[in-house]
């Protein structure tokens, strides 16, 4: 059989609580919009508040979902929902910062039957895979590494990146191992060999990234990954 077409429109949802004040929310249409028009499709996005996330048929009908930046969020279980439902059903998915510390959450509940799996600045008890960072990366940028054939390092076009931060909280070191020898694999990290980058091996796009990335669209560069996001979404 041939293959089918290429969607010319498309259905994201940005799950997370929108906030004219946080830079990141500022820059995702932006992303969204400079990406659709690299690709020449057309992208129509919803802002999805986590308390308005409550199951499955909320997420139905769209073609990629993207769980944004600014945690705590409202309703934290409706974007473990969300995340769940986009790695359950081969949804293309982005997570960016709090998006893709709750990734790592509900990866590490639903997956590796880690059920207190938490966020140390939501939680005080239980298996917080979530962490301070060792040096606050608020408003900070960095080097990260890439690995080699990654579905980041596909989009970027190359094995070393520059991008911002604004973030206390990263993977706790009690948890990274885990991961090493989990689908969900890391794929980047900074100078430190601390994780930046996650993916999940096996999805046709599932990549969290600590740092902001879309925020470039501020300054007119290219998001690759939102990029890439579109291209997973169109197939």
């Amino acid at each position: 059989m041939p293959p089918l077409p290429l969607k010319e429109t498309l259905r994201v949802a940005l799950v997370g609580d929108y906030n004219p004040a946080v830079i990141a929310h500022k820059a995702i249409p932006l992303a969204l919009d400079n990406a659709a028009e690299y690709l020449d499709v057309t992208v129509d996005y919803d802002w999805l508040p986590t308390p308005e996330v409550t199951s499955p048929e909320d997420l139905v009908g769209y073609d990629a979902i993207w769980c944004v930046p600014a945690s705590p969020y409202q309703n934290e279980d409706g974007a473990f929902l969300a995340i769940r439902y986009a790695r359950e059903n081969q949804i293309p998915f982005l997570g960016t910062c709090g998006g893709f510390q709750h990734a790592v959450i509900e990866y590490a509940r639903n997956v590796l039957d880690l059920g207190d799996a938490g966020h140390a600045e939501t939680s005080q008890q239980g298996s917080l895979v979530i962490g301070p960072l060792s040096c606050s990366l608020v408003e900070k940028s960095d080097a990260i590494e890439l690995k080699p054939g990654s579905l980041i390092a596909e989009a970027y076009g190359r094995s070393i990146i520059e991008e911002g931060y604004h973030c206390n909280y990263g993977i706790a070191d009690f948890f990274a191992g885990q991961l090493e020898t989990s689908q969900l694999q890391p794929t980047g990290w900074d100078n430190q060999g601390e994780i930046r980058v996650v993916e999940l091996r096996g999805h046709p796009f599932f990549v969290g990234t600590l740092f902001q990335h879309e925020r470039n669209a501020l300054k007119d560069k290219p998001a690759p990954l939102v990029e890439a996001l579109l291209k997973a979404a169109q197939r």
